[in-house]
């Protein structure tokens, strides 16, 4: 039996803004000089959109929220061997906020950005690979 279409459209919206969100960080590493404050919100934006499209795909529904924690703790009702990935990733959820508005204490370090850029890609990866194939085609 086929999957939903809608079930399958709604999938492909959420990873393809997690795909955009990962690119756009990117795009901000490269910039000269690096746009690091954007590029560690892209991550967590990239992960949080890849979590959300894992329990649209499993039917599960979740509230708006940042909370990468929250979220996966929703996830790992579904699959625990995502536990680890989950785990690496909930620490990004700072970035929905930190550095965002003028004020912030400290410059996020290269060190940050490479390591969240890292544990994004590293979770869109894992939480896709979770879907049957094709249905991100």
């Amino acid at each position: 039996m086929l999957p939903d279409p809608a079930l399958v459209s709604e999938t492909r919206a959420w990873f393809k803004r997690a795909a955009d969100d990962l690119r756009a960080a990117y795009h901000a590493l490269c910039a000269d000089p690096p746009l690091l404050e954007d590029l560690l919100f892209h991550c967590q934006q990239a992960a949080e959109k890849a979590l959300k499209g894992f329990l649209v795909w499993n039917s599960k529904p979740f509230r708006k929220t940042h909370s990468l924690e929250e979220l996966g703790e929703a996830c790992l009702a579904i699959d625990t061997s995502l536990k680890a990935t989950i785990d690496a990733v909930v620490p990004l959820t700072q970035y929905a906020w930190e550095f965002r508005y003028p004020g912030e204490p400290e410059e996020p370090t290269m060190e940050e950005a490479d390591e969240a850029l890292a544990l994004a890609r590293d979770a869109c990866k894992a939480l896709s690979s979770r879907l049957p194939p094709k249905i991100l085609e």
